[in-house]
């Protein structure tokens, strides 16, 4: 593949890429830098890239792995380093005490509303989040893959709906 059509592919696919960054960053400004570096990155190793593989992934892949450093980059300025004989790591953003009460009510609400869903979508759910995959699942239950991913999808509906007030 030559530089030009590599460069056109890659032009191609960053429209695509825009959301995934946006996903990410939940900035606009930081999603266009990622995105951005994202596309350098590319460029710059093109050379690394194999043809006949799938130049989309690799792309994602480039911007998801940008995205962990620069959050890596961004914890360790943070971070305080004490230079005294007991040698602690002070975070900056650990200056307020916690107050464990909301997060109990919190637990309290997701359990309740857990509790509350109908069986044939609550069974399906805590399988999936206790790690089971989709086909063990529906191994288990003995019904369609695709009733599997519906019934967790409605279940995630009902709990979103019912914990809306704990969205930010």
């Amino acid at each position: 593949m030559t530089n030009l059509e590599f460069g056109h592919k890659v032009e191609s696919l960053a429209s695509n890429l825009r959301p995934y960054a946006l996903k990410l960053t939940k900035d606009n400004d930081e999603a266009d830098d990622l995105l951005q570096e994202t596309v350098f990155k590319a460029y710059s190793n093109r050379k690394k890239f194999q043809e006949g593989t799938n130049l989309k992934a690799w792309m994602y892949t480039i911007m998801r792995n940008t995205f962990i450093t620069n959050y890596h980059r961004m914890m360790k300025r943070k971070t305080f380093i004490d230079t005294t004989d007991n040698n602690h790591f002070i975070n900056t953003n650990v200056n307020q005490l916690e107050n464990r009460a909301f997060g109990n009510f919190v637990l309290r609400d997701v359990n309740e509303a857990i509790d509350n869903l109908k069986n044939m979508y609550k069974t399906p759910l805590m399988m999936y989040f206790r790690g089971f995959k989709y086909h063990e699942i529906a191994e288990k239950l003995q019904i369609p893959i695709g009733t599997v991913k519906n019934r967790i999808q409605v279940a995630r509906k009902e709990l979103k709906e019912v914990l809306s007030i704990y969205a930010v």
